[in-house]
């Protein structure tokens, strides 16, 4: 990969993810961390991202983007995944619904349930189920990861760790059949293994090209979770390695090519 390819890829994925390790990087990009560096160092130079102690982030004035671009990347295929996981969810039962854009979608499904309770930490979640007249909502608190819009922090999880629901739905940036699911964000791990404990059961919504990755830190092993649901863009013997618990929903090729 050239300089200049890489260095723009680098580029997307901060702006996919708000923050990233120089080794993650390395590892995703097939290069020596050393390398890894320079172009983080030039970029910097350059105003594309902030330097920190071991990688990069975005600078202040990009942050919103990240977001704004994940909600909009393979969108048709997070719409299928969010519409079952929906189906999932009865009236009277309380649910935890982790940040992310294939979450934001499930949440979107659910305005017509009655007496739900919805707990959260992503506050576009939040804004979103707050109008829903059948829904009593709980907003974990905490500090404000402006990247996401999702909230972390000791305070977030000891006010989930007090709760208990029917049901979490978690978000996940990479998912491999060895190393469980895995997040590119140290700070969201505390809260994000909070929801999966107070959950009678646990459902994992990601599209497709989050599988066969790992990233930084581990959030939980397959066997910790109930349920993954993704799209039917995940080839069968990719899909082979997780069994049962995967499920996978139909989405129009294109659909999913215009969502891209």
């Amino acid at each position: 990969m050239r300089t200049e390819q890489r260095r723009r890829d680098i580029v997307r994925r901060l702006y996919l993810t708000g923050y990233a390790e120089a080794r993650e990087l390395a590892v995703a990009l097939g290069v020596d961390v050393s390398t890894i560096r320079r172009d983080l160092d030039a970029l910097a130079r350059a105003g594309h991202v902030h330097r920190t102690h071991g990688g990069a982030r975005l600078p202040p004035d990009a942050i919103d983007l990240p977001y704004r671009l994940r909600q909009s990347e393979r969108l048709a295929a997070k719409q299928a995944i969010g519409r079952v996981a929906a189906a999932l969810v009865g009236d009277g039962e309380s649910v935890a619904i982790d940040s992310g854009s294939t979450t934001y979608e499930l949440a979107a499904q659910l305005r017509a349930r009655q007496d739900l309770t919805i707990v959260t930490n992503d506050l576009r979640i939040a804004r979103l189920v707050s109008d829903y007249p059948g829904v009593r909502l709980l907003v974990t608190g905490g500090e404000l990861l402006r990247s996401t819009y999702s909230l972390f922090g000791d305070r977030a999880v000891s006010f989930v760790e007090e709760l208990s629901v029917d049901r979490t739905f978690l978000g996940a940036d990479a998912i491999e059949a060895t190393s469980g699911i895995t997040n590119t964000n140290t700070l969201e791990i505390p809260l994000k293994r909070a929801l999966v404990g107070i959950a009678g059961s646990t459902v994992v919504l990601a599209d497709s090209s989050k599988f066969g990755r790992r990233t930084l830190v581990r959030v939980a092993e397959i066997a910790e979770v109930d349920r993954m649901i993704t799209d039917d863009e995940l080839p069968d013997d990719a899909a082979s390695e997780f069994g049962d618990v995967l499920q996978r929903v139909a989405v129009s090729t294109a659909a999913l090519s215009g969502a891209s």
